[in-house]
């Protein structure tokens, strides 16, 4: 019998991958597989929840809600990614190492307090409509919103170094600058990299987005 042929590695994702860059580091590849991982994530109690949320009778939800749908979403991304890409906020070439570094921790802050307001808003609302599709778009709605309570505080623990790995990628930047007499030669540079970097961070955290957004589409899960 022919041995069955071995799976390729899976690549790190974009944003481990760049911030890794950033930093001279290597990416490690994740020790577990997910579902190992959000095993040790879960706690009885939203273990007890997800359960229920899985098996449990799922009742359609008949009170009007919002009515938000893909159109809406991609316009709230298109202004996150307009707001990353926009000059304003980040230092000017020529600020001092100091307050380009404080600025820069500052703005990306700012800029991730804006993504996760929005993508926590979106889908909240996009859980409310698709509860009140049918009973096993109900079921999803109800599953999504115990593995949200569960990844969040993850998620925000794991983003929150992102600003500061960004600033202290502006100082080494501006530092082999000033060793090569290249005046104003790092904004460029750091500027793309933290727009890169920026945008993988918004797609990663609309992926529960668009999951939902496919799930109210015909036909995705009634069969």
């Amino acid at each position: 019998m022919q041995q069955a042929q071995l799976r390729a590695p899976v690549p790190a994702s974009t944003l481990p991958r760049l911030l890794a860059r950033i930093a001279g580091a290597t990416p490690m590849p994740p020790p577990q597989a997910p579902a190992a991982r959000l095993g040790e994530w879960l706690d009885w109690p939203r273990a007890v929840a997800l359960s229920r949320a899985l098996d449990g009778p799922a009742a359609v939800d008949d009170d009007a809600g919002s009515d938000v749908d893909a159109d809406t979403c991609a316009h709230v991304r298109e202004e996150l990614v307009q707001s990353i890409t926009a000059e304003r906020g980040w230092p000017a070439a020529d600020a001092g190492s100091d307050a380009a570094a404080a600025a820069v921790l500052r703005h990306c802050q700012s800029l991730q307090r804006a993504m996760q307001a929005a993508t926590g808003r979106l889908r909240g609302q996009l859980r409310d409509r698709l509860a009140r599709q049918s009973p096993l778009q109900a079921r999803l709605a109800a599953v999504d919103a115990v593995l949200e309570g569960v990844l969040s505080p993850r998620e925000h623990a794991l983003l929150a170094p992102v600003p500061a790995l960004l600033a202290a990628h502006c100082e080494r930047l501006q530092r082999s600058d000033g060793a090569t007499a290249q005046a104003d030669g790092w904004y460029r540079p750091f500027r793309e990299d933290a727009r890169q970097v920026l945008l993988a961070e918004l797609d990663l955290r609309f992926q529960p987005v668009d999951a939902l957004v496919a799930a109210l589409r015909p036909s995705s899960v009634d069969a």
